[in-house]
């Protein structure tokens, strides 16, 4: 009868053991993921950003790189002890900067699409988002079919050639799309008559409405409403995890509230909601 118990109670072990493994998700040698622990280990925490994406991360007249990412990520890397470094990179090849190992992350306003996550894993979401569209104030144009014909500018490799391209019916009507370097140079040349429109993440167009102080608005009509995540390299559970965490209590102490009061003039994180 023992020897029955002690085979029982052996077999209940290994049944637990091999459950409770797929839950380990914080990188000890079983999963093999030492993302957190790299880190920690050199201190330092390289964000990959489009430095041209106001207000998420751009360069302000001194020439330093600001924004709301930014300032939510020295806050992070403060509670954590780690150096930040704020690497610039090609938005076209961000993910291949990830891949590589020459950014830990990329966090810029980044969308959350079924396709990127293929390839990457994503923090939940922290902010809500939409690809919107900008004319000049004296523009005819009040709505997407009256852009039939009409030249659109956006940014090459955003998520706004996405939602373009998700859009065939609006595609399909307009006569040329021009894709620009960043949103910066589209809402230049849309001022200069270049374009008509530019297609434009919601944050960036009402940040560049309101700094840049030109008569630009924006129209009613929607292409699509998105979310941005940070992305991390697809093993990387750790350390999107303990980013995530350090968030998360941001949010219980009111900090993520404050920074963003300064960049948006409200709280508009959906950090925990």
């Amino acid at each position: 009868m023992k020897k029955c118990i002690i085979v029982f109670l052996c077999m209940m072990a290994a049944a637990v053991t091999v459950f409770a493994r797929p839950q380990q998700q914080t990188g000890g040698d079983d999963s093999g993921d030492d993302s957190l622990e790299k880190i920690q280990a050199k201190k330092k925490f390289v964000l990959g950003l489009d430095d041209s994406f106001p207000p998420m991360g751009f360069r302000n007249e001194q020439n330093e790189i600001v924004g709301y990412d930014v300032d939510l990520a020295k806050e992070v890397c403060r509670r954590l002890g780690w150096e930040l470094v704020l690497q610039p990179i090609d938005w076209n090849a961000k993910e291949q900067e990830l891949a590589t190992g020459e950014i830990d992350c990329i966090w810029n306003g980044f969308t959350i699409t079924d396709e990127r996550k293929k390839a990457l894993l994503f923090s939940p979401p922290y902010l809500k988002n939409a690809q919107v569209i900008v004319v000049k104030q004296d523009s005819p144009v009040n709505s997407l079919s009256d852009l039939a014909g009409k030249r659109a500018g956006t940014q090459a490799g955003s998520s706004s050639v996405d939602a373009i391209d998700e859009s065939p019916e609006f595609k399909n009507s307009l006569r040329e799309i021009i894709e620009y370097k960043d949103f910066l140079t589209a809402f230049m040349d849309l001022d200069a008559g270049g374009v008509d429109a530019v297609v434009a993440d919601l944050v960036v167009a009402n940040d560049s409405i309101g700094r840049s102080g030109k008569p630009l608005r924006k129209l009613r009509e929607t292409l699509v409403e998105e979310e941005f995540g940070i992305g991390f390299r697809k093993n990387d559970i750790a350390l999107e995890q303990e980013v995530w965490k350090t968030l998360t209590d941001m949010v219980r102490d009111g900090t993520v509230a404050q920074i963003s009061e300064v960049w948006f003039g409200e709280d508009i994180s959906v950090i925990g909601r």
